[in-house]
């Protein structure tokens, strides 16, 4: 058996599986090591190959896919530093729980260590980061390397989706030559008679008695909240909605819990809660009984500090995947079941509960909140604030927006109210860095239309060159960008009380034309003037192809000013309030 032979056969076989197991998308950077498993999958029917020249952002640009699809995506690269680039988007997708299947070529063995080009360690290159490692056999053509080969992929495929979702990372050691054989006959494998291995992935639950004894206990509290960060399980919201109904407890929707936007009930969701849990009187007033918490932990500073606060009632922390979501130990009870399944199955044994005046606290210091942000529309000039309070009615139906972490992701908590425009919020929450943000949202719009990206100036220029994506692939994007010249969140934070070398150490100023990086990439770019005239883009955008760039020019130090002028009005407000219910 010739080396050609053996190598085409080996990876054929891995490609078949790959297919076999649901993979759909795979995104290759080119590169000489990665050759024979790149041939290959070009020649599959049933894979879509997405290029992307650059490591860093075509991992990413797989994580936006498997993000919005829900499915693993995988990536492929050559040798060496092509890996590492692969490195943040990995930690992102661990810490995410996104499903990534990394495929790295490699130098055979007899090349390691000694001086060849291109070669250096990526035996567990990724170390914890990923769920599994395997360092793959060299390509052989026996039935045994050939079942081998296709039983290590559908394990990885398996592992990668298996709650919670991660990244896995297969070795690939490929010899010279590496063309493999092309031709009719590439993916007719002869199979074993009772087929491949089936990974079938299940749900966890907890058995009725668990959940029974979870009643009782819930049945003795009549002042509870249920808290729920980011969660991707479309079923999730018309099952909490109905277990709040029934308890007569609040929801704390984080924007990205999917809650705060869709067709669900919304009468019981508290969306303004990052505001005025910064008040005492409210957090006196609004304490808790029991908390349930469900997703990832909130983006609210304020909510979490409001929890940790709580730590000495019964914290009930709901995980599906079996995780460990708790950094500040304030549960008494975790529970690793299924999230939707818990909510519905817990229903069965709940009665209502007959004291509504605490869900009634909540539901008027939420509204109470509200109508003191409807000044901030009333702002003539640009402001972040303004934005993302009017950002909800300007979207289309069914759009999705990404959100760029720092201070976007922190403004569309305070200010991106309830909607029912079914309006799916995701951002890249795991690890919460701003790199890679560009091509994450570009990957998501390849299966999500319209789709909207609100980020940073720092945040855009972090992730350019992700732009290419979108003129290869022809894929429309409408690009918010807040352009206030360097790091908003830092002046939130008390290194902006040191103003000596502020600017130099965390203001970082760029002070970049952006309109020429967009039309380099073919793309659209407008400078917003005044409010009507992102209203008007805004409009005219579901008929906009290609990359669409609208840059909101604003001042680090007035947004600053505008937020804590705001966060002190609606305090006033709410003291005056929670004053006159004791009065």
């Amino acid at each position: 058996m010739n080396h050609q032979d053996s190598l085409t056969a080996y990876i054929a076989a891995f490609v078949a599986e790959l297919v076999n197991t649901g993979v759909t998308d795979v995104v290759v950077s080119p590169g000489s090591r990665s050759t024979p498993m790149a041939m290959v999958m070009a020649e599959h029917p049933k894979l879509k190959v997405h290029i992307h020249v650059d490591e860093r952002s075509a991992a990413f640009f797989a994580l936006g896919i498997a993000k919005i699809t829900n499915r693993a995506v995988a990536i492929l690269c050559t040798s060496g530093t092509a890996a590492a680039n692969y490195f943040p988007a990995i930690v992102e997708a661990r810490y995410s729980r996104v499903p990534l299947i990394v495929l790295t070529a490699d130098r055979p063995h007899e090349l390691r260590e000694v001086g060849a080009p291109q070669a250096i360690d990526q035996i567990h290159l990724y170390g914890q980061h990923v769920k599994w490692f395997a360092e793959m056999a060299l390509p052989e053509k026996n039935n045994e390397v050939i079942r081998y080969a296709r039983t290590v992929c559908a394990r990885a495929a398996a592992i990668a989706c298996q709650a919670p979702a991660g990244p896995v990372h297969l070795n690939f050691p490929f010899r010279e030559p590496l063309i493999p054989k092309i031709d009719e006959d590439l993916f007719r494998l002869d199979e074993r008679p009772m087929g491949y291995v089936q990974v079938r992935n299940g749900e966890l639950t907890i058995n009725d008695e668990q959940l029974e004894e979870i009643a009782r206990m819930l049945k003795g509290y009549s002042k509870g909240i249920i808290v729920c960060g980011n969660i991707a399980d479309e079923r999730f919201a018309a099952a909490v909605t109905q277990l709040s109904d029934r308890l007569n407890f609040p929801i704390l929707a984080d924007p990205l819990s999917q809650l705060r936007s869709g067709k669900h009930n919304l009468e019981n969701v508290i969306e303004a809660y990052d505001t005025f849990l910064r008040n005492e009187d409210a957090k006196r007033t609004l304490r808790p009984e029991v908390i349930l918490r469900f997703g990832a932990m909130p983006v609210s500073k304020a909510l979490t500090i409001f929890l940790k606060e709580n730590h000495q009632v019964n914290q009930f922390v709901i995980d599906g995947a079996g995780g460990w979501r708790d950094p500040g130990a304030m549960s008494t009870e975790m529970i690793f079941c299924n999230e939707t399944l818990f909510c519905e199955k817990l229903l069965d044994f709940t009665e209502v509960n007959p004291s509504t005046d605490f869900l009634k606290k909540w539901k008027e210091v939420n509204n109470l909140t509200k109508e003191n942000m409807i000044g901030i529309k009333d702002r003539s000039e640009l402001s972040e604030s303004g934005l993302f309070y009017q950002l909800a009615d300007m979207l289309p139906e069914g759009a999705t927006l990404f959100v760029g972490n720092s201070m976007p992701i922190r403004d569309i908590d305070s200010f991106f109210l309830n909607n029912n425009k079914s309006i799916k919020v995701i951002a890249n929450r795991g690890a919460n860095g701003i790199d890679g943000t560009v091509s994450t949202a570009l990957g998501a719009a390849l299966y999500s239309k319209p789709l909207y990206l609100v980020l940073g100036d720092l945040t855009f220029f972090h992730d350019l060159n992700g732009l290419i994506a979108a003129k290869l692939y022809e894929i429309d994007i409408h690009i918010i960008l807040i352009n206030n010249n360097g790091g908003g969140i830092f002046s939130f934070l008390p290194q902006s009380e040191h103003p000596k070398n502020f600017e130099l150490l965390f203001g970082t100023p760029l002070n970049i034309e952006f309109e020429h990086a967009v039309r380099m990439f073919n793309g659209s770019f407008m400078k917003m003037a005044d409010w009507d005239h992102f209203s008007e883009m805004m409009n005219k955008s579901s008929e906009a192809k290609g990359i669409n760039v609208y840059e909101i020019m604003t001042n680090r130090d007035r947004n600053t000013a505008e937020h804590r002028e705001f966060w002190r009005s609606v305090s006033q407000e709410i003291s005056i309030y929670v004053k006159g219910e004791y009065s």
